[in-house]
């Protein structure tokens, strides 16, 4: 095995981007995952342009995102009365060079793990393969690796990518002090449902107030008969004192526990009700995140996606960042090398910005937004501008896109992170 291997820790979105970025690069890397297969799991996300751009430079073509989402359209608040609050356009109608993409997490997951397949060899990936810990030495790291059949190993690496996700084994070494997994007060039932998409065919739409909202967005463009695949999100905060009492953190529920926080949500132009009954599953799953931590390295060691920074999904861009860290380490190793130096550069960039990006997600991120409409007419308005100015709104969410790291004209004219070709440094 290569002195330059770099073994990763999770083979979610980010640990399969990591893979993807260091083969690019030309750095042997073996990716361990507990799960004993992939499937596609999951519901909606979205892919910012700035993730978007990244798969592009990885060879991933739009062609083949089509296959797993559309591009979205529009980004719309909506108040309880069913009136405008703000929207915009989103991907290439915004200005944007590349595209936003709303699609299934799930499917865009198998297609990255075909790609590792493809480019890195059967064995890239070894499943049913979970790091719980590691060692550090003078010229490298080992991985202390527990198989599903119940044996253990001992991997050696030149670096170690914690990319194991919220519940990371990575992160609770790195830091053992860390609080315990932070949560609101936010409770999410989470489906799709077969329906006409509503405004643009292909709009994000948050709807109702920072307290009860509902999120609605095709994941799908319409088949003949005029149906897509919506994702939807229905949210109430309650009260979070007493701790999250449920067992586990992701169940499938009746649609009889909550829809009837949602049983007049009715418009001429969406009915909330009949969108969630018709869906084939739900699932609940309280909104939960980490404190942000001052590091994300520890010598050859070091986190990304979740396991670094896992995040409120009101800016609907967790797997996006995780795409883009991928690539910012990438280029940190072609600058630095397959070593610790190149770890702190990646840790210095992104640690710390990233980390007022949790704290502003937690505070609603671009659903802000809704809080300060709340706040001053109870969510319920005739004239949006009399309520929040449009000078106001458009500057909130200016604001937003620049510390997520897509503001249009910031990203439009950024050199690309790995210049086409790049290698990274071995010696």
């Amino acid at each position: 095995m290569s002195d330059h291997r770099v073994i990763i820790a999770g083979g979610g979105i980010g640990g399969l981007v990591t893979a993807l970025t260091l083969h690019q690069i030309g750095v042997a890397c073996t990716v361990f995952e507990s799960a004993r297969e992939m499937r596609p799991l999951g519901v909606g996300i979205n892919l910012q342009p700035n993730a978007v751009r990244e798969l592009a430079d990885l060879g991933i073509d739009e062609t083949e995102l089509d296959t797993v989402g559309c591009p979205a359209k529009e980004w719309a608040l909506v108040g309880l009365n069913g009136n405008d609050i703000y929207s915009e356009p989103r991907g290439r109608l915004a200005g944007y060079r590349w595209p936003q993409y709303a699609a299934h997490r799930g499917r865009l997951h198998m297609l990255l793990y075909d790609k590792v397949l493809e480019r890195l060899g059967q064995g890239a990936v070894q499943l049913g393969r979970q790091i719980r810990g590691y060692r550090k030495h003078a010229d490298g790291v080992t991985a202390l690796v527990a198989a599903s059949d119940g044996t253990h190993s001992d991997e050696h690496g030149a670096l170690l990518i914690g990319a194991d996700g919220i519940h990371s084994a990575i992160r609770a070494q790195m830091h053992p002090d860390q609080p315990p997994i932070h949560w609101g007060g936010a409770l999410m039932w989470r489906g799709t449902s077969r329906a006409r998409p509503i405004r643009t065919g292909a709009s994000f739409i948050g709807l109702g107030t920072h307290r009860h909202r509902m999120v609605v967005y095709p994941i799908s463009p319409p088949d003949a008969d005029g149906l897509a695949t919506i994702n939807w999100i229905a949210e109430v905060v309650v009260d979070p004192s007493d701790g999250w009492k449920q067992r586990g953190w992701f169940r499938e529920v009746g649609i009889g526990d909550f829809i009837h926080h949602f049983a007049d949500w009715r418009w001429d132009w969406l009915d909330v009700p009949a969108l969630i009954r018709s869906a084939d599953s739900v699932y609940e799953n309280p909104m939960i995140d980490r404190d942000p931590v001052a590091t994300w390295q520890d010598g050859p060691v070091a986190l990304l996606g979740d396991a670094a920074h896992a995040m409120y999904p009101t800016g609907s861009n967790g797997a996006s960042q995780a795409i883009v860290d991928a690539r910012v380490l990438g280029a940190a190793m072609v600058a630095h090398g397959v070593n610790a130096e190149a770890l702190a550069a990646y840790d210095s960039q992104l640690c710390g910005p990233i980390s007022q990006v949790v704290l502003r997600n937690r505070g609603a991120g671009p659903f802000g937004l809704l809080n300060l409409v709340d706040e001053r007419c109870g969510g319920t308005f005739d004239d949006i501008d009399t309520v929040v100015p449009p000078t106001e709104r458009t500057a909130f969410m200016a604001g937003y896109k620049r510390a997520a790291g897509f503001a249009v004209e910031q990203l439009n004219a950024a050199p690309p992170t790995i210049a086409a070709g790049a290698r990274a440094r071995l010696a």
